[in-house]
């Protein structure tokens, strides 16, 4: 891997309703950063506390935590080495490298606060992580989504379907770390199907429904290729 361009750091985040957040790249995973989420506000906040994985956040210095509709306890105590509670951060992604091809980078876990879910956050992030891994001198960036939603999500920060599973019947989307995937219909539509001939849910299946036979959605007004 080429020596890196791209130190942690913050940069303003661009565009729409997200124009006020500050991306922030909070470290490589040599770098061991840590990151301590609300467990009631996050998915996988337990996998961010780790120091084995690079991190990247959005922050929303400005924003007000809303109320919580949850009984569980509020997260306290841990090792003194860990950080306070993120309460700015709205969206997070945990990275490492491919263990057997060193321009490759895998994004293992995206999450985001469960009160901005929709805003077109989790895109955003993977967008802008794909950005600094290209800074960085990788390649490619891989991803596995194990829901037609998470798939969606990942289109619309320009990976592709590979054709591929995971092991756990995840499908592995891929994309150039300096350019969105070309992403024909016909591909889109294969991992679709692979989704379609699962037991799924009444809104997996509406959601499926809705996009049989469509192209893949736009790459931050990037058109793909049908």
């Amino acid at each position: 891997m080429v020596e890196s361009t791209a130190p942690p750091g913050k940069v303003l985040a661009r565009g729409g309703p997200i124009s006020a957040m500050e991306f922030d790249l909070l470290g490589w995973p040599e770098d061991g950063p840590r990151l301590r989420l609300d467990y009631r506000r996050f998915a996988y906040a337990g996998k961010f506390v780790t120091a084995g994985t690079g991190k990247t956040v959005l922050r929303d210095p400005d924003g007000s935590l809303p109320p919580l509709d949850d009984d569980r306890p509020a997260p306290t105590g841990g090792p003194d080495s860990l950080p306070p509670l993120a309460e700015d951060v709205v969206a997070a992604v945990a990275f490492n490298e491919d263990r057997t091809d060193p321009t490759t980078l895998w994004l293992r876990y995206v999450t985001v606060r469960r009160d901005r879910r929709g805003d077109g956050l989790g895109p955003d992030l993977l967008r802008r992580t794909c950005e600094a891994a290209a800074d960085r001198g990788y390649e490619t960036v891989r991803i596995a989504a194990n829901n037609p939603f998470a798939y969606e999500a990942c289109h619309k920060a320009g990976f592709g379907f590979t054709g591929r599973e995971t092991g756990v019947a995840e499908l592995v989307l891929e994309r150039p770390a300096d350019a969105p995937a070309a992403v024909s219909r016909e591909a889109y539509q294969s991992g679709l199907d692979h989704y379609r001939a699962r037991d799924l849910d009444d809104p997996e299946r509406s959601f499926l429904a809705a996009r049989e036979g469509v192209g893949p959605p736009e790459v931050d007004g990037v058109h793909s290729h049908d």
